[in-house]
């Protein structure tokens, strides 16, 4: 038993940290994505990776035995909107990073406003000028759900500057 104030962790390292072609790749993630450190990546990656997990333990075992299983693992993919609804378990072995990390609010918020960056994004998201639904969210990692993404509302009152001081 741990203890109960601090939870287990929800990211695994990667095994070998230090080859070039994966501190390369996850450096270009970061970038594209606005993550602030690699903790954020390896977070979606053990989620990704526990979904197909998943996936691979339900295919493992006999059709009639895995269909309700089955059936509420799609249809929670399907409410965050990482498979259709037509889906089937080999959608979800063949999901990637990406499409997790397409799904979190300062993704999602850099598409709809067009910031210049994912760090500008990230920073709207943070300083609470998002709000989903009435609620306002300032965490930059929450995935949105598809019912949610219409609800989406970006106070652009941070974006008006002071008028010019105008001099005699």
């Amino acid at each position: 038993m741990g203890d109960p104030h601090k939870p287990k962790k929800a990211f695994h390292r990667p095994r070998r940290i230090w080859t070039t072609d994966q501190l390369n790749a996850e450096l270009y993630i970061l970038g594209t994505y606005g993550l602030r450190n690699k903790r954020e990546l390896w977070k979606a990656q053990s989620e990704i990776a526990r979904l197909r997990n998943q996936a691979r333990a339900l295919l493992a075992i006999p059709t009639e035995l895995r269909r309700d299983k089955e059936l509420r693992l799609l249809s929670f993919l399907n409410r965050i909107d990482l498979v259709k609804v037509s889906a089937t378990l080999d959608d979800v072995l063949n999901l990637k990073i990406e499409d997790i990390l397409e799904r979190r609010l300062q993704t999602i918020v850099m598409r709809k406003v067009g910031s210049k960056s994912a760090f500008q994004a990230r920073q709207i998201v943070s300083h609470g000028h998002v709000s989903i639904g009435g609620r306002r969210v300032n965490l930059p990692g929450y995935i949105v759900r598809k019912d949610e993404e219409p609800n989406i509302i970006i106070h652009r009152d941070f974006l008006i500057s002071s008028p010019p001081i105008e001099s005699s």
